[in-house]
């Protein structure tokens, strides 16, 4: 791990955003110190934070409006591939769902390390609330978190500052520990109260979100992995969209339930199959994997189950992306409810 110990204190920080409330409280009563702020965001295909006021496209477009309002500088880092071996085998205990919230920590602050160096920037700011998140925010996680990171006493959490050990620029007086608050546990009302006083506009993502928490995401998360060997950022961005059912070890399909996600399903059909009922509305279907023996009839039974053909008998299309080639069938509606929700992830 890098050292912080030959980093010499000064008024430059780095100051973690997601968009939410609590870390635009945070920037803002470090930046009124006089700090001069460098925001980072971190974006991820997990997020859940939208606006439906601004339509605006989650917490990136929060975290670029939040650093303008306060105008300092934005970075963005995607949680890329890399992320994923964290996801799969984290080091640490995972919440409810698959959420390895204490690895994604530090994998965050690590990242943030590295930007410490190349902007000479002292320490971290957060706006972490303790006791707020029980797999981040408990204070014996927060603990290892930087004892993993080798960043203990620079990582500074404005809104529970007076119920934590003094970090390195508050001893020093960088900052002036007094003017941070005793915020804990996880009520916001202090936050929404600190907002109204200091006129901050509307943070839409009030605490954020994760799809990794949602236990119903999490099983469709662990069934990729348990059935493919190698897993990359498209495989897990489809899981938030359609209907997903095992067709056997190595397969799966994917179908539509709206007009919106039949083109995002189309749009990522490259190398795969597509299977669609002929001549009746109804959604398109992903084959993901190798199916085998009849699993590509039954991907084509289930997408007939969902047109608007209220007939036992259909046409289907299936069209290969592989081998640029299409195929008509038709097939009978004989598989019982009781199966099809057996092959539902």
């Amino acid at each position: 791990m890098m050292g912080m110990e030959d980093l010499s204190l000064n008024k430059k920080a780095i100051v973690l955003i997601s968009g939410g409330l609590d870390s635009a409280l945070a920037a803002r009563l470090v930046k009124d110190q006089g700090i001069d702020l460098i925001a980072v965001t971190f974006t991820s295909i997990f997020c859940t934070c939208t606006s439906k006021k601004r339509r605006m496209n989650g917490c990136a477009s929060e975290a670029s409006r939040l650093a303008q309002e306060l105008d300092i500088p934005l970075r963005s880092i995607p949680k890329g591939p890399e992320y994923i071996e964290i996801i799969k085998e984290p080091k640490f205990a995972v919440g409810r769902g698959v959420n390895p919230c204490m690895d994604c920590r530090i994998y965050m602050f690590e990242k943030t390390k590295n930007i410490m160096r190349t902007e000479n920037a002292s320490f971290i700011v957060t706006g972490e609330v303790l006791g707020q998140r029980p797999m981040s925010q408990m204070k014996h996680r927060i603990e290892t978190i930087e004892q993993e990171t080798g960043l203990k006493g620079r990582i500074l959490r404005p809104l529970s500052a007076k119920v934590m050990e003094p970090t390195l620029p508050e001893v020093y007086g960088i900052v002036d520990r007094n003017k941070f608050l005793d915020i804990q546990g996880r009520s916001r009302k202090k936050q929404l109260e600190l907002a109204k006083d200091l006129r901050l506009n509307e943070h839409t993502c009030g605490g954020g979100g994760c799809l990794l928490t949602d236990p119903n995401f999490a099983k469709k998360v662990q069934d990729l992995f348990n059935h493919n060997d190698e897993v990359n950022m498209q495989d897990l961005s489809l899981l938030k969209i359609g209907r997903h059912f095992r067709l056997g070890p190595k397969s799966k399909v994917i179908i539509g339930r709206n007009e919106q996600e039949n083109a995002q399903l189309e749009r990522s059909a490259r190398g795969r199959t597509v299977v669609e009922v002929r001549n009746d509305p109804g959604p398109i279907g992903l084959i993901c994997g190798d199916p085998v023996n009849d699993e590509l009839f039954i991907a084509a039974k289930l997408v007939m189950r969902y047109s608007d053909n209220f007939e036992d008998v259909g046409t289907i299309e299936t069209r290969s992306h592989t081998k640029g080639t299409s195929d008509f069938v038709e097939i009978t509606m004989d598989i019982e409810p009781s199966t099809i929700e057996g092959m539902r992830i």
